[in-house]
């Protein structure tokens, strides 16, 4: 199977943003019409959006619903989205602005069951999002680290539902560094959930081994790729022909 590739569009006060390792006020603003970024990508060739609103993962709320609304009337795109969506309201009023797949992070950690509730109400449209810093799962906007290991959060949610699981490596985000294949690569071998890599795509040799590794774990779904596509240090017609080779 083909990888898919998420560019991302992260949310800060409307601006598309690209942070480091989740720091706020290490914000480097890509573009202020985040609707045409998001045209951007599609004639670029991608076939999904991965956008986060980071005012809201801070937040505990939707903060940026303006500019995902723009985003998805600029686009057929599917869009998933995280940051800040902590109950069944949250989850409902995204669904009903045509968000394709909504991502849970904190919430994961704070209030499983209403991971079970939403992938029971919504089958195939509710992903987990696991951030890691050395392995332990970080919450609220990174600002927390939880006592909980990645690898055991994703085995509590093996038979919740949901669609996918979204492995960040917090240290490794936003600072092309590469990906840290060894951990996702352990995690998605732990669980039979499809697992999306995130976090320190540097180039298309990150795509190529990331190809590789799925060869070996079929489960490893794609990837995210942000400050390389923005930074152009990553051809999108490049990245999308190693993504789709056997």
């Amino acid at each position: 199977m083909a990888l898919t590739l998420y560019p991302a569009i992260d949310l800060k006060d409307g601006a598309c943003v690209r942070l480091r390792r989740g720091a706020m006020d290490q914000a480097t603003i890509y573009a202020d019409d985040p609707a045409s970024q998001a045209r951007a990508f599609q004639q670029a060739g991608f076939e999904a959006l991965h956008v986060v609103d980071l005012n809201g993962a801070f937040a505990g709320h939707g903060v940026n619903q303006a500019a995902v609304r723009a985003i998805s009337e600029a686009v057929p795109l599917p869009i998933q989205l995280g940051g800040g969506i902590r109950d069944m309201a949250g989850i409902e009023a995204w669904f009903d602005l045509g968000i394709a797949r909504i991502i849970l992070g904190s919430v994961a950690v704070k209030n499983p069951a209403l991971v079970r509730t939403a992938a029971a109400a919504f089958p195939g449209r509710i992903i987990v999002g696991i951030d890691a810093s050395d392995g332990m799962v970080a919450t609220e906007g990174w600002a927390e680290i939880s006592t909980i290991s990645a690898t055991d959060l994703a085995l509590r949610l093996e038979d919740a539902g949901i669609c996918a699981i979204i492995h960040t490596d917090i240290a490794r985000d936003g600072m092309l560094a590469g990906l840290n294949l060894e951990a996702t690569e352990a995690l998605a071998r732990s669980v039979t959930i499809p697992v999306i890599a995130s976090g320190g795509v540097a180039g298309l040799a990150d795509i190529i081994a990331l190809r590789e590794a799925a060869s070996r774990t079929p489960n490893l779904a794609g990837t995210i790729i942000g400050r390389a596509l923005y930074d152009g240090r990553i051809d999108a017609a490049a990245a999308l022909a190693a993504a789709r080779a056997c």
